[in-house]
């Protein structure tokens, strides 16, 4: 399985510090954003990573080169405006897989320092407990990691019950926010053409209506960087963190 780490976003809110440093090189506790992606994802075995960029990408570059110096092997998808979630994982199909294999996609500006990625391999399953073949319009086309509702996003974006997750609301459910971290079938991108800007969210929640989106909580540290502000609150001495 290979991983694609987003880093073409603009970073808007993160102003002045992106003016002149991509989002993902940003550094929490001295290492950089996406540097704590690439290692847990090796640390995984999962070493085939491709990383898209727009904005200043050519530092991303420089920064990482092959991505040999971390026991991964780095390659990029360059973009020439940010093509949105969805469109950057349209262009990247390619380098990401043979058309059959799931993937992983995580995006650069979230610091997730203890997350095991081996436990995304076995997510999207093929055959049922029995080894009969689920069929295609029924199986999972995507599973995501969802995290509690955060200050900013209070309302959550998809509810999780034992049958997977929903657009609606209902008691057997908990609404959750998505972590920015999901294992994809390429069958979901394969009708964006490349180079074409396309969001990665109406998809989602496309086949959440069909009943085809699975997902579960992730409980480990998580914060989806925003503001100077709260990169300078995980830089804190720990002993002024709450």
């Amino acid at each position: 399985m290979k991983a694609m780490i987003l880093a073409a976003g603009r970073g808007e809110r993160m102003r002045p510090l992106t003016d002149t440093c991509p989002k993902p090189l940003l550094k929490v506790r001295g290492r950089p954003l996406i540097v704590w992606h690439i290692l847990n994802l090796v640390k995984a075995g999962i070493t085939d990573i491709v990383i898209n960029h727009a904005h200043l990408g050519h530092m991303i570059v420089e920064a990482l080169g092959d991505g040999s110096k971390f026991g991964a092997k780095i390659q990029y998808s360059a973009e020439a405006t940010a093509l949105e979630t969805a469109g950057g994982i349209a262009q990247a199909l390619p380098l990401l897989t043979d058309g059959e294999t799931p993937f992983i996609v995580v995006s650069g500006d979230v610091y997730i320092p203890h997350f095991n990625f081996a436990e995304c391999i076995d997510t999207l399953e093929d055959k049922d407990m029995w080894g009969n073949p689920h069929p295609l319009d029924e199986r999972d086309v995507a599973w995501l990691y969802m995290v509690k509702n955060p200050d900013f996003h209070p309302a959550g974006d998809f509810s999780l019950s034992l049958m997977g997750l929903s657009n609606e609301d209902n008691e057997a459910a908990t609404r959750l926010t998505f972590g920015n971290i999901g294992v994809y079938r390429p069958e979901m991108f394969a009708h964006i053409k490349a180079g074409e800007h396309a969001k990665l969210a109406p998809i989602l929640r496309d086949y959440a209506d069909r009943g085809q989106l699975g997902g579960e909580l992730y409980r480990g540290i998580w914060h989806n960087l925003g503001t100077p502000e709260q990169l300078q609150a995980l830089n804190a001495p720990l002993t002024k963190l709450n």
